[in-house]
């Protein structure tokens, strides 16, 4: 598994606010002592994109729900989806 797919699946420990918006996980968030180690090396943006992917695929590519559980508006999700599409990179299918 590429390591920010790692991190992409254990920062989605949701918080409790969001509790009722996605499943719980299969398996306990990591600590941030954890996750750190995975990081280093990766840029902000690859982060940002693996978050966003993985969030989009939990949400079972439901736009609005994903981009509530991030804290983006949906039309910022829908942004950065479209730069993803531009540069090539498979997103979730669209079920909103």
């Amino acid at each position: 598994m590429f390591p920010l797919q790692a991190v992409g699946r254990a920062l989605i420990g949701v918080p409790m606010s969001h509790a009722s918006i996605l499943p719980a996980p299969e398996i306990p968030a990591p600590t941030p002592h954890e996750i750190v180690p995975l990081l280093i090396g990766a840029t902000v943006d690859e982060i940002e994109r693996e978050l966003v992917l993985q969030t989009l695929a939990r949400c079972d590519g439901n736009r609005t729900r994903a981009a509530r559980v991030l804290g983006l508006s949906v039309r910022t999700l829908r942004n950065k989806i479209r730069q993803y599409s531009a540069d090539g990179i498979d997103v979730p299918a669209h079920c909103d």
